[in-house]
């Protein structure tokens, strides 16, 4: 097979490059942008919000620890709470708790609250046990314990029961600063609800204040922080 050559004295022609595969250009021609005509800029894109979210919701939730997968709620109600004495209560309550998980919530940097009183009355489905409080919502726990103790000494507290729940509140008391009670009588108080029988002060020690709910069987429980005036409600199933 005969090649061709080119002619004497003429170079030879060299073929036009061609386009890759991600080149937006003519075949052969090199895009340039004309005088006066400025290049278009790729549009900015927009980040997304949900990280503004996120950091909203660190800045307010930091001062406030949970643990636990128990059943927490906070509400803040204008109302001020009638005063109750144990007994079938009449308020339209809220459907009846099934979570038995322990729960945690920490609060640091405020002094200790004042338990003023506590109060129980029944519902349809539940027992309900307010803590009255001055000074804001402490920190808490609320723990299944084999029995009731005394903070402190750690003698055993004698009440029957089925189930015992214990709520713990820190940094709390139930005192003044005279000493003088400010949750008076008890220890032990007859409750006589529907699985809530007694309600027993275990301890005022050391910046703590334990609250010892004595059940007729181990039951669903929901706790929810209330406001003006400052409450902690636990309501216990039947």
């Amino acid at each position: 097979m005969r090649t061709s050559s080119p002619p004497p004295g003429r170079p030879p022609r060299a073929r036009p490059a061609q386009p890759s595969s991600g080149d937006p250009a003519e075949p052969g021609r090199a895009r340039v942008p004309q005088p006066g005509r400025p290049s278009r800029a790729q549009p900015m894109r927009r980040a997304p919000a949900r990280l503004a979210v996120l950091t909203a919701f660190a800045v307010f939730a930091g001062p406030i620890v949970l643990a636990g997968c128990g059943d927490v709620h906070q509400a803040t109600l204008s109302q001020t709470p009638p005063t109750a004495s144990p007994g079938k209560s009449t308020a339209a309550g809220q459907p009846a708790p099934t979570h038995t998980a322990e729960v945690k919530v920490e609060r640091g940097g405020m002094e200790p609250a004042i338990v003023t009183g506590v109060r129980y009355a029944a519902h349809d489905t539940y027992d309900r046990v307010v803590v009255d409080l001055r000074g804001g919502i402490p920190g808490y726990d609320v723990t299944w314990v084999e029995e009731f103790v005394q903070d402190g000494s750690g003698k055993p507290i004698d009440v029957p029961g089925g189930a015992y729940l214990l709520l713990t509140l820190f940094p709390a008391q139930a005192h003044n600063d005279n000493g003088k009670p400010t949750w008076r009588g008890g220890p032990v108080y007859t409750a006589g609800l529907g699985n809530v029988t007694k309600v027993v002060r275990t301890g005022d020690f050391e910046g703590r204040v334990g609250i010892g709910l004595a059940l007729t069987r181990r039951a669903g429980f929901r706790v929810t922080e209330q406001g003006s005036p400052d409450r902690l409600v636990l309501d216990v199933a039947h």
